[in-house]
């Protein structure tokens, strides 16, 4: 656990109830997460990772559809005590999200460039000339012809230029975590490994920190400096990403980790996770 953490969580519990049922979705996690680190949350669909996420900022439900408890310290106070509207200043400010789809994210009757001046208008009223920061910030995430873009409606973008113009949405704001939701899932390997590359590269640049939600154990060695490993709601395994991956120990986490291809392995199917054994 680093000093003095940016972030920290503990005991988390998420529970979705409806008319008929009460479903348990996190299992009272703790995790915390350093200034400028990035934590990488890996599990299959359904495991409590973007709830998780969510939660941080209290971006849930409200009671009873859904209950949260627990604690989220975040640069020393507690997320979970402070009023709607102190909690209106941290979203997007000082907790930014992207998610997996940007199509879906992104308004398609307002220009690109409209919907990131909101962004900046709401959480940095101080800025004088929005258009200019609009352009910086997606010259910043390296789209090109920026000043002719700012005009763009999502649908004249591909969809990797689409999550460039998320992660510039989300930048803008200038803030200290920035949360991607399985940000390079619907793009091919090529505009995946440039999107990550980006964040890296922003990371370094803004010194802020990363958390990355993925299912995708192939995404993390490299670019997550701590790795956590959830399965039905709880966290089984975390970890520095090289120990996780080089030694695991839960047979959740192996059974993840056998399933990616490797080049050259012989084998003619990919592994089965066999639930049976966990």
């Amino acid at each position: 656990m680093p000093e003095n953490p940016l972030l920290e969580v503990k005991d988390l519990r998420i529970t979705f109830r409806s008319r008929d049922s009460v479903n348990p979705a996190v299992k009272g996690t703790h995790f915390s997460l350093g200034r400028g680190e990035t934590l990488a949350i890996v599990g299959e669909s359904g495991s409590g990772k973007s709830v998780t996420a969510l939660a941080l900022s209290r971006l849930l439900p409200p009671p009873p559809a859904c209950s949260l408890s627990g604690e989220i310290h975040f640069r020393g106070r507690d997320l979970m005590t402070v009023s709607e509207k102190e909690l209106r200043r941290v979203r997007g400010k000082q907790i930014a999200y992207i998610f997996q789809e940007p199509s879906a994210s992104l308004n398609p009757f307002f220009t690109v460039g409209h919907q990131i001046a909101e962004a900046i208008k709401l959480h940095r009223p101080e800025v004088s000339d929005v258009r200019a920061e609009v352009i910086e910030a997606l010259d910043l995430v390296g789209i090109q012809m920026p000043e002719t873009r700012f005009r763009d409606y999502p649908h004249q973008m591909s969809g990797g230029m689409q999550q460039r113009a998320m992660i510039a949405m989300a930048l803008s704001c200038h803030p200290r975590i920035l949360v991607a939701d399985e940000p390079t899932t619907a793009l091919d390997v090529t505009i995946q490994a440039q999107i990550l590359d980006l964040m890296q590269r922003l990371k370094e640049q803004l010194e802020m920190s990363i958390i990355l939600i993925t299912h995708n154990f192939g995404i993390v060695d490299g670019f997550a400096d701590q790795l956590i490993v959830m399965y039905r709601g709880e966290i089984v395994e975390s970890g520095s990403t090289e120990e996780v991956l080089s030694h695991p120990q839960h047979p959740y986490t192996k059974a993840l980790i056998a399933c990616i291809p490797k080049l050259g392995a012989k084998q003619e199917r990919l592994l089965t996770i066999d639930y049976s054994v966990l």
